[in-house]
């Protein structure tokens, strides 16, 4: 599959050098190996006499290796009534910033029932009290908006870092 006149091999069994790619080919052969390209970019492209199913093993190995390393961040859900106590709000609070502190999301809601959606501004200040109690730890998303009957505000970790 390697269409160039010339490659510069690279190997553990080969002396590093530049060859013709039809020798190059043989000397992979020889060895019961293949050569694999490993930069095309280059000049000239750089090509490693390697067992290629074990090459493909370990791209493979280190790919997933590196989605198990990358953060997962879920999001976590706190709900208010439009008349939560202050000490409800403070444990709420303290369980969020948790949240935050481990990386991931926090969306609080103010869940109206009834007739309990004329307090909408109640809801409001629970929100905007809730995200300056966290400005600290987190950043607001956006201003709270209004769901069916429920006004919601999300929450993001202002460091990347998991504790």
């Amino acid at each position: 599959m390697i269409r160039v006149p010339e490659v510069r091999l690279v190997g553990d069994n080969v002396t590093v050098g530049i060859y013709p790619t039809p020798e190059a080919q043989r000397m992979a052969q020889n060895l019961g190996l293949d050569l694999v390209e490993i930069s095309p970019n280059a000049v000239p492209p750089v090509c490693k006499i390697i067992d290629y199913n074990k090459f493909l093993y370990e791209k493979k190995k280190k790919e997933k290796e590196m989605k198990a390393k990358a953060a997962h961040s879920e999001v976590k859900e706190i709900r208010f009534t439009p008349n939560t106590d202050d000490h409800d709000f403070d444990f709420k609070s303290r369980h969020a910033e948790r949240f935050l502190k481990e990386g991931n999301k926090v969306k609080a809601y103010v869940q109206f029932k009834g007739r309990a959606i004329m307090f909408k501004e109640r809801g409001e200040l629970i929100l905007l009290k809730f995200a300056e109690r966290l400005a600290e730890i987190g950043a607001l998303e956006g201003m709270p908006t209004m769901e069916g009957k429920r006004m919601l505000v999300i929450m993001a970790p202002k460091s990347g870092k998991k504790k």
